[in-house]
């Protein structure tokens, strides 16, 4: 029903920057969250940021002031601008949407398929 589509990813040396893009499509009524998360390697999947349909944004503590996530409404696509980048941000991203869908606009949640981000030090 709903597809996320991922890029953006890879490789870069610490103190730079990448921007990752996630579009979805589908049979979509309206969106109401998206966010990132990533899973570092022997980690646990962690939120790395979320932005509401109000445009309202949060942040885990490691990414604030150096990450930003941005959505395009009208394109039903979320970025994640990250700069200062630190060899412990490494990990595979996956974009998350929670949105209305279908014909009877079912609440549901989608995962993309994730982007590798490996900073290098």
């Amino acid at each position: 029903q709903v597809q996320l589509v991922e890029s953006g990813g890879g490789l870069v040396q610490a103190g730079g920057s990448l921007r990752l893009s996630c579009a979805a499509s589908g049979s979509i009524v309206s969106i109401n969250t998206m966010a990132w998360y990533r899973t570092a390697p022997g980690n646990q999947r962690d939120l790395v940021a979320i932005i509401t349909s109000s445009g309202s944004t949060g942040y885990a503590d490691s990414v604030k002031g150096r990450f930003t996530i941005s959505r395009d409404s009208a394109k039903n696509t979320v970025y994640l601008q990250m700069n200062s980048l630190k060899p412990e941000d490494t990990a595979v991203y996956y974009c998350k949407t929670d949105a209305f869908v279908g014909s009877i606009a079912t609440r549901l949640t989608y995962w993309g398929q994730g982007t590798q981000v490996t900073v290098s030090s």
